[in-house]
């Protein structure tokens, strides 16, 4: 077979996303503070983009500081005479030698003569302590073995942030190498330190560990966590206590003791921060209309840089071509740039104001009037596509009378209803909480007896949705939250 080489001429139409449309469509879906991250980062790398707050505040700033000059010279002008009257002997004094223990040890009320200490910055925290650093304190000061405490400093590095022990002891004897009976003395080491379940593999023997800490007097305690676990767990009280030959009194008193230790002993050392939501839009009631405003608290105000621009003007193309070329590609990413931020508050505005026209009756009455709604309903009421509506709703979050909600809130599907109009799944949703709440705790509701109720109520519900939304609400099943004694 030979090989030869043809040319062929193919048309064909393809869609090529531009550098614009890539980085418009990169701050879309930026939340409010990773946009800030954003323009700041660009505000340093490209020198012709301009903060223009930041200019106006320098400007008054220098406007504010001339008239003070302009003033003090009026003033000093005036009263050069009357100086020239007060003259006496103040003059003489030598103010430098006078304060110059203020000036080298600052102020202290018990004497001029005494050496100031400066805080030692060893003693200075970057961060509070976790339970890692919490642990390796503890391990060092102990008096075991340096082998053990290397076998330690492993393990605790693989102690999760409740306080379990990710590692088996396969794992923990292959990273040494170390032995069988190291890895055991080491894993008994740290899980006598506090808090006290530290360590643990599993949920059984963090109780187990708490319990043997504790000396309960009654045995039977231990004897449930340690021997009938799983009846435990399924809520067999009744098979239980024949098992143990007691009464359900004498049981309810043991479980209370049980479900008063600590399940996840390392959160009381968690260090997590709170994380504060800054709203991206604000809805407020004037009258009888809402009025949508974008938060732009903090937001830079970019424009480029005229310096630059008259630089470019000023220049010649051959003599400094590289340095033109330089200052145009610059100018162009700076268009980009406010171009695609100016899009996308625009494209946020007109989001978040067909959400308010479509859910009008919820910002009226509250969520038993909030309306089912599709991304497609929004994109076809502000004719743009629904995947760019799905970026603007992204992790961001609106500012309503009836309080803070992620934008996704407010987009949900809805089930049919005798009425003819549909009901919002979340108004369903508070419905099935609403029930389980006042249900009796000895005979709770079934889902099937949540979706008959609901349909006596003309919303057409299967009981597997009703389990579904109880499971999105973290309601336990009906067997689970049957309260036995």
């Amino acid at each position: 077979m030979a090989l030869e080489q043809k040319l062929h001429l193919k048309l064909s139409q393809k869609l090529i996303m531009t550098p614009s449309l890539q980085q418009a469509i990169k701050l879309l879906q930026l939340s409010k503070l990773e946009l800030q991250e954003v323009l700041n980062q660009e505000l340093l790398e490209n020198p012709l983009l301009d903060e223009t707050q930041e200019e106006t505040k320098q400007e008054e700033a220098e406007s504010d500081a001339q008239e003070t000059k302009t003033q003090t010279e009026e003033e000093a002008k005036a009263a050069e005479p009357q100086k020239e009257k007060e003259k006496d002997s103040f003059d003489e004094i030598d103010y430098d030698a006078y304060f110059q223990d203020y000036i080298e040890y600052g102020y202290n009320p018990r004497g001029m003569g005494e050496e100031h200490e400066e805080f030692p910055i060893e003693n200075t925290l970057t961060r509070p302590p976790n339970l890692t650093d919490h642990l390796t304190w503890q391990l060092s000061m102990s008096d075991a073995s340096p082998r053990i405490k290397d076998v330690g400093h492993f393990i605790i590095g693989n102690i999760d942030e409740d306080g379990y022990l990710r590692a088996s002891t396969e794992e923990i004897m292959a990273a040494g190498p170390y032995e069988e009976k190291e890895v055991e003395d080491a894993i008994a080491v740290v899980q006598a330190l506090d808090p006290i379940g530290v360590g643990a593999r599993d949920l059984r023997e963090c109780l187990l560990l708490q319990l043997d800490f504790l000396e309960i007097d009654n045995p039977l305690v231990e004897t449930i966590v340690r021997d009938h676990w799983d009846e435990f767990m399924q809520r067999r009280f009744v098979q239980l206590s024949k098992t143990l030959n007691i009464d359900m009194k004498s049981l309810e008193g043991i479980v209370e003791v049980i479900k008063h230790l600590d399940p996840k002993p390392g959160r009381k050392y968690s260090n997590e921060r709170a994380i504060y939501v800054e709203p991206d839009v604000y809805v407020h009631k004037v009258g009888d209309e809402y009025i949508i405003v974008l938060n732009e608290d903090g937001m830079p105000k970019l424009r480029i840089n005229a310096s630059y621009r008259s630089m470019l003007n000023s220049m010649d193309t051959k003599s400094d071509g590289e340095t033109v070329n330089y200052i145009k590609d610059k100018i162009r990413s700076a268009v980009w740039l406010i171009k695609s931020l100016d899009q996308r508050q625009r494209t946020i505005y007109k989001v978040a104001e067909s959400i308010v026209k479509h859910q009008r009756e919820f910002l009226e009455h509250g969520i038993d009037h909030l309306r089912p709604l599709v991304l497609r309903d929004v994109a076809d009421d502000i004719q743009m596509h629904e995947s760019t509506v799905s970026r603007v709703v992204s992790n961001k979050y609106m500012h309503t009378p009836r309080g803070l909600f992620l934008m996704k809130y407010f987009f949900h599907s809805g089930i049919d209803s005798d009425t003819g109009e549909d009901i919002s799944s979340l108004t369903v949703k508070k419905k099935i909480k609403s029930y389980i709440d006042a249900e009796d705790p000895r005979k709770p509701l079934s889902d099937s007896k949540i979706m008959k109720i609901l349909n006596d109520e003309g919303i057409n519900i299967a009981r597997r949705t009703v389990a579904k939304y109880r499971d999105e609400l973290n309601i336990p099943s009906s067997t689970d939250r049957k309260q036995i004694f």
